[in-house]
């Protein structure tokens, strides 16, 4: 876990975090986004305030992870495609697309656009998604399943989550390309989506190499 200022950070593999924001003794906010075989210490939380989903792969929506971690409150926000899938939990479910803009309950989220360029996992029209989570002074970018895509230079994020394996996303060098040209993060980047299905810790670390604009923290799955 990291604790940076009001925020904890966790990485719970491949693209899946877990984000709690403390205010104050009484305003506090857990966020999931695309949790996905979770680890033992994390099954029967169920502590998500909101849950976002960024597309429907198997290995960003998945209905026994979340039934882990969902409770009666959680609200859950997730790529159109993914809605037929989620009928199946008794949650409140809204489905958004890039260029949305929403507050659940009282965080700001933008959805932005998450596509492949040169190759065709995750199409543009698909509308597969990233988000930018607004938490007090902070913008967090969940980039998503993507490649490097211009829309990615208006994201102007404080902390972002990078993917960085290659085959289904962008490589390494993509990756740091994309962070260190279009998403310029203002305090650190985070590299994801490896070590669990494609990449390796190689990957994470060569992504670090090559970023020069901001720190890269690289996180133990916990």
């Amino acid at each position: 876990m990291l604790k940076y200022d009001s925020l904890q950070l966790t990485w719970l593999g491949h693209d899946g975090f877990k984000i709690i924001f403390t205010k104050n003794d009484k305003e506090k906010k857990t966020i999931y986004i695309d949790p996905y075989k979770l680890s033992e210490s994390r099954k029967n939380a169920h502590d998500a305030d909101i849950v976002l989903i960024s597309h429907n792969h198997f290995d960003h929506l998945s209905l026994e992870d979340l039934r882990q971690i969902l409770n009666t409150k959680t609200n859950i926000l997730s790529a159109e495609e993914c809605i037929e899938k989620l009928a199946d939990l008794p949650n409140e479910r809204r489905e958004v697309k890039p260029g949305d803009k929403l507050t659940i309950q009282d965080v700001p989220i933008e959805v932005v656009p998450a596509y492949n360029t040169n190759k065709s996992f995750h199409p543009k029209i698909d509308n597969k998604l990233g988000f930018i989570i607004v938490l007090d002074k902070y913008r967090i970018y969940h980039a998503g399943d993507t490649d490097m895509i211009p829309e990615m230079e208006f994201t102007k994020p404080d902390i972002a989550l990078v993917p960085v394996s290659g085959t289904y996303v962008m490589t390494a060098e993509e990756a740091a390309k994309a962070t260190n040209e279009l998403i310029k993060p203002a305090k650190f980047v985070v590299p994801m989506h490896y070590g669990t299905i494609v990449g390796s810790e190689k990957d994470a670390m060569t992504f670090r190499d090559l970023v020069k604009i901001c720190e890269t923290k690289i996180l133990n799955k916990e």
